[in-house]
């Protein structure tokens, strides 16, 4: 233990990033020190990518980068610049209304989330990644993050199922998720910091929304609204030892059902191509 303090409950000297008493299993007050460093990463978003985020932007670069060859392959043309063809995106997982309801293709609603239809498409959605992701963390603790971040992201596909039978696809989805879980949890903890950074990202989408029609606004409301409840199921993060692995569970599972999405995407696209 490099830097011990007591807990207030027990008085048992436990680990100073210790949120849980790993002796009673009660949740230890944050330290001023803690405190004031998640006020600095509020009001310096992104200053401090976490592993977490860095990951999510990596798969998402990725799979543009795969999308790209599959465009150029297909079609001819190496423009890095230009937009991703609606048929590669359809074959890798993009969200479409028929091919989940008539062919039972709910792996959509999560695979969606990861495609980008251009570079500046991902480019808008990373810039925004990179700075809500690390706050986000640091609010919510790794677990809620990366189930914020999924089951959001799922959410914001099921309203734009709902609203269009269009093709849809990007990250936004999830990041409304996080815009609108930190700012409802800013309320919740009445802290100033979270809520500013919520309302001004809340005034921004809705701004560029209404400004550029073709942007899925149904996932971008789904994915806030979503964010919203979650930040509600979660306004006692780290309570107990309980809690705290049930999250985890649910971290797993998201990312489980992930990776089975995509794993259905790839045999889509081996089938249709094959």
């Amino acid at each position: 233990m490099a830097k011990p303090r007591m807990c207030p409950h027990c008085r048992a000297f436990i680990d100073n990033s210790d949120k849980i008493c790993p002796y009673c299993e009660h949740e230890v007050p944050m330290t001023a020190g803690r405190r004031l460093l998640r006020e600095e990463r509020i009001r310096n978003a992104g200053a401090q990518m976490s592993f977490t985020t860095k990951l999510l932007l990596l798969v998402n670069a990725g799979l543009f980068v795969v999308s790209w060859v599959l465009t150029a392959r297909f079609t001819g043309e190496m423009n890095f610049l230009g937009g991703i063809d609606g048929q590669v995106l359809l074959l890798l997982g993009g969200k479409y209304r028929l091919s989940i309801l008539l062919h039972g293709e709910w792996w959509r609603l999560v695979t969606a989330n990861f495609l980008h239809g251009g570079l500046m498409h991902i480019a808008f959605n990373s810039m925004s990644l990179f700075n809500l992701g690390t706050i986000a963390e640091e609010v919510f603790g790794t677990a809620r993050y990366v189930s914020l971040y999924l089951v959001t992201g799922v959410c914001g596909f099921i309203a734009s199922m709902m609203w269009s039978n269009s093709l849809s696809i990007g990250a936004s989805a999830s990041i409304c998720g996080l815009i609108g879980a930190m700012y409802a949890y800013g309320r919740i903890s009445f802290n100033s910091d979270l809520q500013s950074v919520g309302k001004r990202w809340i005034l921004f989408i809705a701004i560029f929304g209404f400004l550029f029609p073709a942007i899925d606004n149904a996932a971008h409301f789904g994915g806030l609204v979503s964010g919203f409840g979650f930040a509600y199921l979660c306004r006692t993060p780290g309570h107990d030892r309980n809690k705290e692995d049930i999250w985890r569970g649910i971290a797993l599972a998201a990312v489980a059902t992930t990776l089975v999405a995509f794993f259905f995407a790839y045999r889509n696209f081996a089938l249709a191509t094959g």
